[in-house]
């Protein structure tokens, strides 16, 4: 199927866009539920939009080794819900104090900072109710299912995207080195994109050949997206990009084009895209969405 020539990206996205968002409507709590205020506030950022990247990483992985698309879903919603409780308290005053996120007023500027620390720690708990629910993904051995909660934790821990944080926060307005960047670019970022194909290849069945070629890719994909945020961030405009322009360069950010300038970062992201196209070389027209994904995320910044 995905070797026709009329295959295209948009159509694609587009419908594993609406499998993610219907079933993150149904695994999330209503906003009527008790407390309502905090379903309503954790609902308002994962519904905010976005282009669901991770989860449909996920499936494109399990898709890619020929996996079953409704034993996945589940993970999919999870790193979802883990990526946007990140946003929420990436958004805090304490932390990059943004007033956007996806086009609309963040978290905290809707229902206060209090509660939007609260549907973030909500969003990262209930992930992992969903992760450990034996009742869905049925048929997903035990063991398959202990592994994602594992790569998925500690992707998001303090060794994965809070660790990454971290460091990122620290090096504001500090003249740093390119392995630091790429520390705080593999760990904020790109820990969790990885975590995604990792998980989507353990779920869809992989061989250990193919789980390792999948993680090569997911770490060139994921240094590549944020190699290409950092390129948006100045040449974006803010309807684009969905967010404050250039606030990373406001706040002393450490970015690829504040240490290589913007056509080395072009480069750079060019470089990471040709890493992840070899990495699937041994795949068949399964493996098409990915390729196509790895297109769009650099594309987007030129």
């Amino acid at each position: 199927m995905n070797d026709a020539t009329d295959w295209q990206l948009k159509p694609y996205l587009q419908e594993r866009v609406r499998m993610v968002e219907d079933a993150l409507d149904r695994f999330l709590p209503r906003a009527t539920t008790l407390p309502a205020s905090l379903h309503d506030s954790m609902r308002y950022s994962v519904f905010a939009g976005g282009k669901r990247l991770r989860p449909v990483l996920m499936m494109a992985a399990c898709e890619a080794v020929d996996g079953n698309m409704e034993q996945v879903l589940p993970a999919a919603c999870a790193i979802e819900m883990i990526h946007s409780y990140s946003l929420i308290h990436d958004d805090l005053p304490a932390m990059d104090d943004d007033d956007l996120r996806r086009g609309k007023p963040t978290n905290h500027k809707v229902y206060g900072e209090a509660l939007a620390i609260l549907a973030g720690d909500g969003l990262l708990t209930e992930a992992f109710v969903l992760l450990s629910n034996s009742n869905l993904a049925k048929g997903l051995a035990a063991e398959t299912r202990s592994q994602v909660i594992h790569i998925l934790a500690k992707s998001a821990g303090s060794l994965g995207m809070v660790g990454g944080q971290v460091v990122d926060m620290e090096s504001e307005g500090k003249e740093i080195d390119l392995p630091t960047l790429e520390y705080i670019h593999t760990h904020k970022t790109g820990a969790l994109i990885c975590a995604a194909i990792e998980c989507g290849a353990l779920i869809g069945g992989a061989s250990a050949e193919q789980q390792q070629a999948l993680v090569r890719y997911g770490q060139a994909a994921g240094l590549a997206f944020q190699v290409a945020d950092d390129i948006l961030d100045i040449v974006a405009d803010q309807e684009l990009l969905g967010k404050d322009v250039g606030s990373d360069e406001e706040r002393g950010k450490a970015t690829y084009p504040a240490l290589i300038g913007l056509a080395e970062s072009r480069g750079r992201a060019r470089e990471l895209r040709d890493l992840a196209f070899a990495a699937l070389d041994s795949f068949d027209g399964s493996a098409r969405p990915l390729r196509e994904i790895a297109s769009y995320i650099v594309d987007r910044s030129f």
